[in-house]
C-alpha cells in the first residue's frame, strides 16, 4: 500500500494523482527504498507518478530518483514533481547537507579516511571484501566499512549475500566524495607563474626525475579525453615552497599558469600512472576526475570528458 495520495486538478477538470511513498528516516537503506517502490509500481497501472517524501534527501539520492523517474520531496525545501496531466513541472533547492543527523556510524565523506577508501572502491575492481580490500589498499578495514555503509545507503555500492562488495558504482561515487572533496578545498595550494609556459616547467619536472610529483587536473586528462590545451599546470608535491624554489617558479595570484598542491593525504600519489617512456607521474585517473570535478572554468567539463573514457576502458585503470 501506499502511504498517501495527492490529487491535482486543473481548471479543465482534469485530474492526477501522485502516489506517496513516504521514509521516516533522513537518509535510511536507499536500495532497501527502490525495492519497495519496485514492488509497488508492479502492483499499480503503467504511468503513476511517485513522490518519496522524508526529512531530508542527500544529492546523491535525489539524483538517481530523477534516473528513476521518481518525484520527491523534503522538510528543507528539495522539491521535485512531475504528472502528465494535468502538466505538471515543479522542482526546488532546499538544503545540500542534513540538518538532522542521524545516529549513524559515518555523515560524510570529508577527511583523510575517507578519501582513502573512496579511492580503494573507485581503483579496485569488485568483488572483494571489506579486509580484502583493506590488505590491497593499505586503508584501515573499519574506515572501509563505515565508508561503504554510507555508501551503500545511498545506493552508489551492492553488497553480495555474505557482506562483501558485488558492485561499486564509481562514477557516482566519485561524484559523492566531491560534495565535500576539493582541489583547492582540501589541499594546501599556491598559485605561480612560469614565464616560459607550461612546457617548460614540465620540462623542467621530467630533468629533475622527480619522484614525489603527481600531475594531475587538465594536463593529466589530456592523455586520453583533450578537449582544448590546458592553461594551468596542476601538479602534487610534497612541500609547495621546496618546489616553487627548484622550479624557479613566481608566486602569482593573477595570470598564473601553475598551481602547486600539497595533498591533504598521500594517498593522492598512489596508483599513479606513467606514459610510456615519459618520466612524468600522473595521478590515478580517479583522483584527476576528482580534483577536475572540483575545478574552476572547465574543469568540471573535461572531468565529465574524462569519466565518459574512464567508463569504457576500465581495463585501462582499475586493478
Amino acid at each position: 500500500m501506499t502511504d498517501g495520495v495527492i490529487t491535482v486538478s486543473a481548471p479543465d477538470g482534469t485530474t492526477g494523482r501522485l502516489l506517496i511513498q513516504a521514509k521516516a528516516a533522513s537518509q535510511g537503506d536507499f536500495i532497501s527504498l527502490l525495492q519497495t517502490l519496485k514492488a509497488l509500481r508492479a502492483a499499480f497501472p503503467a504511468g503513476e507518478r511517485w513522490l518519496v517524501v522524508a526529512p531530508y534527501l542527500s544529492t546523491t539520492v535525489r539524483k538517481q530518483l530523477v534516473e528513476e523517474g521518481l518525484g520527491y520531496a523534503d522538510a528543507t525545501g528539495n522539491l521535485r514533481i512531475l504528472l502528465d496531466r494535468p502538466a505538471v513541472f515543479i522542482e526546488q533547492q532546499g538544503a545540500a547537507t542534513n540538518p538532522w543527523r542521524d545516529e549513524q556510524p559515518l555523515q560524510s565523506l570529508k577527511g583523510r579516511g575517507a578519501g582513502r577508501a573512496v579511492r580503494a572502491l573507485c581503483d579496485f575492481r569488485p568483488p572483494y571484501g571489506i579486509r580484502e580490500l583493506a590488505e590491497r589498499s593499505g586503508v584501515p578495514a573499519p574506515t572501509l566499512s563505515r565508508v561503504v555503509d554510507l555508501l551503500e545507503r545511498e545506493g552508489l555500492v551492492t553488497r553480495d549475500d555474505i557482506g562483501g562488495i558485488a558492485e561499486v558504482r564509481w562514477p557516482g561515487v566519485l561524484r559523492r566524495w566531491t560534495e565535500e572533496y576539493g582541489l583547492t578545498t582540501s589541499n594546501t595550494v599556491q598559485t605561480f607563474l612560469e614565464p616560459r609556459g607550461i612546457e617548460a616547467l614540465l620540462t623542467k619536472l621530467r630533468a629533475g626525475q622527480w619522484g614525489g610529483h603527481a600531475v594531475t587536473g587538465s594536463l593529466a586528462a589530456l592523455r586520453v579525453a583533450p578537449l582544448a590545451s590546458p592553461r594551468l599546470a596542476v601538479v602534487y608535491v610534497s612541500s609547495v615552497g621546496g618546489a616553487a624554489y627548484a622550479l624557479g617558479l613566481r608566486q602569482a595570484e593573477r595570470g598564473a599558469n601553475v598551481l602547486l598542491a600539497e595533498p591533504f593525504d598521500q594517498v593522492v600519489l598512489t596508483r599513479y600512472s606513467r606514459s610510456e617512456g615519459d618520466p612524468l607521474i600522473y595521478a590515478a585517473f580517479s583522483q584527476v576526475a576528482a580534483d577536475l570535478l572540483t575545478s574552476p572554468g572547465r574543469g568540471p567539463e573535461e572531468a565529465e570528458a574524462l569519466l565518459t573514457w574512464m567508463e569504457t576502458h576500465e581495463d585501462a585503470w582499475r586493478l
